[in-house]
């Protein structure tokens, strides 16, 4: 939904289309675990308002909108895929992941949900509020068993009501999720290979 009725309030009415991208996370606790096991990340479920490329703002509770003049180089699942793969080589104590693709033969699947990925507005004429909500499930291969579950959020205030202040602020925002996905999922099981399941 382009944003004419908004020209003037909402940054980004009316710009020429500009492609924008998001960083992986590079910093880790140091006494983060090595693990042996190899891990496939699925591209994030989504509902289909954030299933896009377009910069999703939210001006009610009720209600979706995007950025005109702007997207994502990739769709929001997709993009949010690609950094938590890297985020995650970036460890240096994983011995492989990817994506479905690969053709790994994972020990673990980590399964993805992106709830929230949108700027919220409580005023126009303010700078939102950036909120990024993702749910993890991990879960053991082959049995295909769930055996945690995770919710990693955070809400960053965009330092100004223009574009690339909005798109720093999901920067920002991302990056403590990414780091959390990536921290809880290498402890939230041991660091061996799992064992076959008996059943």
């Amino acid at each position: 939904f382009a944003l004419s009725a908004c020209s003037g309030i909402i940054p980004g009415t009316g710009e020429p289309l500009k492609l924008y991208t998001l960083t992986p996370k590079s910093t880790y606790s140091g006494v983060l675990p090595k693990v042996a096991w190899q891990l496939v990340i699925e591209t994030p479920v989504a509902p289909s308002g954030l299933n896009t490329n377009r910069i999703a703002l939210a001006r009610s509770q009720i209600t979706l909108d995007y950025y005109a003049g702007a997207t994502w180089t990739d769709s929001a699942p997709q993009l949010v895929q690609t950094l938590l793969i890297e985020s995650f080589e970036n460890t240096g104590r994983i011995v492989a992941v990817g994506r479905e693709s690969v053709g790994l033969k994972p020990d673990y699947v980590l399964k993805l949900e992106l709830r929230e990925f949108q700027a919220e507005y409580q005023d126009s004429n303010a700078p939102p509020t950036v909120h990024v909500r993702i749910i993890s499930k991990l879960v053991r291969m082959p049995a295909r068993e769930i055996v945690a579950s995770h919710t990693a959020e955070q809400k960053q205030l965009a330092s100004a009501n223009t574009l690339d202040a909005v798109v720093d602020a999901f920067d920002t925002a991302l990056g403590p999720v990414l780091k959390d996905i990536g921290q809880w999922t290498m402890t939230a099981v041991p660091p061996t290979v799992p064992k076959l399941s008996t059943y």
